[in-house]
């Protein structure tokens, strides 16, 4: 399976949280395919203390890194744009993030599913 860490799951795992070191490492065990991509690296190192951030960037070598294509990146705007004049927010990084996802059919692991079921993407809460 694929699945596309969000940046929840790399700090969490980073500030030693059990339910997001158990899940990463199940999901390493298993052999799954594990990616990233500039959103998330971008949130996961926007803040923290430098060793934190040496933690996560060996995390995030780890994983296979892949850019925005511009078919997520509409997709994306649809889901904002959808979202807005529903009359809630979608924030501009879960909308990317979302969109990347579903060009790649990958599940996104992330504390705060609900944020991307809404956009149609599969999740993995923990």
């Amino acid at each position: 399976m694929r699945y596309l860490v969000d940046s929840t799951l790399l700090i969490d795992h980073a500030n030693r949280d059990l339910a997001a070191l158990t899940l990463l490492r199940r999901l390493v065990a298993e052999g799954h395919d594990l990616y990233t991509c500039d959103v998330v690296t971008c949130e996961a190192l926007s803040g923290g203390h430098p060793e934190d951030l040496r933690h996560l960037t060996t995390l995030l070598d780890a994983l296979e890194y892949v850019s925005t294509t511009p078919a997520a990146a509409r997709r994306a705007a649809t889901a904002r744009r959808t979202r807005n004049e529903a009359g809630g927010k979608r924030g501009l990084g879960d909308a990317l993030i979302g969109g990347i996802a579903h060009e790649l059919d990958a599940i996104v692991v992330s504390r705060n599913g609900k944020d991307f079921a809404r956009q149609g993407v599969r999740t993995l809460d923990y």
